[in-house]
C-alpha cells in the first residue's frame, strides 16, 4: 500500500502497560484512533492483523550498520540499505551511530544522515545521529579505532552541532578525560543526550557527570569499569542512580542473562533501553568485515576483533524483544516498552513516537505470538510485510 492512510483491525494492541484487543486508524501518517473496532471511524485501506500483536514501532538508538550498509560509509545509500534491513524486524526508526573517527569522517556521516532524514528512506526512518566517540578512554576502547581517540574539543563540538542541528541526539564519551565535564555541560545546553561509555571512570566521576547532565549508560557492562564492592565503578553508578537510563545489548553474548536481570531489577522497566549495537554484518552470513577501519570476524553471529574483543552485534530489535521475554521474565508489553517508548524518551522524540497514542506518528509493528515480524508500518505506509 502506497497510501499513508490505513486501518488495522483485529489486533492485540500493545501499550506500555497492557495488551487490549482493538483497532488503529492512521490518517496522513498520524494515529487518529486507538480503541474498539465498534467506535472506529471509516478510514483508508483495511489491514487485518488476525489477532497478532500490534505494537509501536521499535526504535534503535544505538546501531552501526546492517544488511551490508555501514554508517561510516558516510552515504545515504548505506543508510537506505540499513533502513530496509531493519524494517524486516519491526524497527520503524533508528539513530545511526558513528565510530571513533576523524573530524571530517564524522562530518561526512552527519551529511549522509541529514540527507536520509530529509529525503526519507525505503524502510525505517532516520531520526538523528549518535556519536559513539571519539571522546573516549583508550583503556576501554573496545572495537573503537585508537588512531582517532582524542579529548573533547568545544570548538569541534560547535562545528558538529552546526552541521547536525537538532539531528544530533546522543554523544557517548568518557567523563574522566580532560575537558569532558565542560563538553557534557555544552551538550546538555543543546538538549543532547550524554551517554557514559568506553570509560574507566570511578564511581564518583560518573556521579559528577550525572550532576552535570549525563543521563545514559552506553551498552551497560561493556566498555567500562565494572562493579567491585570497594570500587563500584561505572556499573555501580548505572545500577544505583535513578538519573541514568541503561542500554542493554540483549543477545546473550555481550551480557549474561543473569547480569541483565540485575540491571532490570535495579533500574526497573522504565529505565532500561534495548539496543542492538549491530554492524553491517547483521542479516548477512558469517565472515570477515570492516568495522571502523578494523578487521572483524563474525562467527555464529558473534562479531570479534582478531584480538577476541567483541565488536558490535548482529542482533535485530525483534530478537532483542524475544530474548527479553525469554531471559528476563518480562511481559511482551514490558519488553516492547524497553524497545520503543524508553528509547524514544532517551532521544527526546517520545512526544511523537514510542507508543500507540492518538496524535503520534503512525509507526507500528505487527508480530505473531513468538514476536516474529509480520508487518512494519512507517507513517502509515507498509514498508515490510511477511507472507501469511
Amino acid at each position: 500500500m502506497d497510501s499513508d492512510n490505513i486501518t488495522i483491525i483485529n489486533g492485540q494492541l500493545v501499550t506500555p502497560f497492557e495488551i487490549v484487543p482493538g483497532t488503529i486508524v492512521i490518517e496522513k501518517g498520524m494515529i487518529t484512533y486507538v480503541g474498539p473496532h465498534s467506535g472506529a471511524p471509516a478510514g483508508g485501506p483495511i489491514w487485518d492483523a488476525q489477532g497478532a500483536y500490534v505494537t509501536p514501532g521499535l526504535i534503535d538508538t544505538h546501531v552501526h550498520g546492517g544488511g551490508g550498509g555501514d554508517v561510516m560509509d558516510g552515504t545515504k545509500d548505506a543508510l537506505d540499505v540499513m533502513a530496509k534491513t531493519f524494517a524486516k524486524y519491526g524497527t520503524t526508526a533508528f539513530v545511526p551511530t558513528t565510530l571513533t573517527a576523524s573530524h571530517q569522517g564524522i562530518l561526512d556521516c552527519i551529511g549522509a544522515v541529514k540527507e536520509a532524514a530529509e529525503q526519507g528512506t525505503p524502510g525505517a526512518q532516520v531520526i538523528g545521529i549518535h556519536l559513539e566517540g571519539p571522546f573516549i578512554n583508550e583503556e576501554k576502547k573496545g572495537a573503537q579505532n585508537p588512531k582517532y581517540i582524542r579529548p573533547p574539543d568545544l570548538q569541534e563540538l560547535e562545528k558538529i552541532r552546526e552541521e547536525a542541528g537538532p539531528l544530533l541526539k546522543t554523544v557517548t564519551l568518557a567523563p574522566e578525560i580532560p575537558g569532558a565535564l565542560q563538553a557534557i555541560k555544552l551538550l546538555r545546553s543543546w538538549g543532547v543526550t550524554v551517554s557514559i561509555g568506553h570509560t574507566d571512570a570511578a564511581f564518583d566521576e560518573v556521579m559528577q557527570a550525572q550532576r552535570w547532565g549525563a543521563n545514559l549508560i552506553c551498552h551497560t557492562f561493556n566498555g567500562m569499569r565494572g562493579l567491585h564492592h570497594r570500587d563500584p565503578g561505572v556499573v555501580g553508578a548505572a545500577l544505583t542512580c535513578d538519573g541514568f537510563f541503561a542500554e542493554l545489548i540483549c543477545d546473550g553474548i555481550h551480557v549474561h542473562p543473569a547480569a541483565m536481570q540485575i540491571v532490570l531489577k535495579s533500574k526497573g522497566i522504565d529505565k532500561v533501553v534495548l539496543i542492538t549495537d549491530t554492524i553491517q554484518a547483521m542479516d548477512l552470513a558469517d565472515g570477515r568485515y570492516d568495522f571502523g577501519g578494523l578487521e572483524i570476524e563474525v562467527s555464529e553471529g558473534a562479531a570479534r576483533l582478531t584480538s577476541g574483543a567483541l565488536a558490535g552485534s548482529t542482533l535485530s530489535m525483534a530478537k532483542a524483544v524475544q530474548n527479553a521475554v525469554k531471559w528476563l521474565g518480562v511481559s511482551v508489553a514490558e519488553a516492547i516498552r524497553m524497545a520503543s517508548l524508553n528509547p524514544a524518551q532517551v532521544v527526546n522524540v517520545a512526544h511523537r513516537k514510542g507508543s500507540l497514542q492518538v496524535g503520534k506518528d503512525g509507526d507500528l509493528a505487527v508480530f505473531d505470538e513468538y514476536i516474529n515480524p509480520l508487518a512494519t508500518i512507517v507513517r502509515g505506509k507498509i514498508v515490510y510485510e511477511a507472507e501469511r
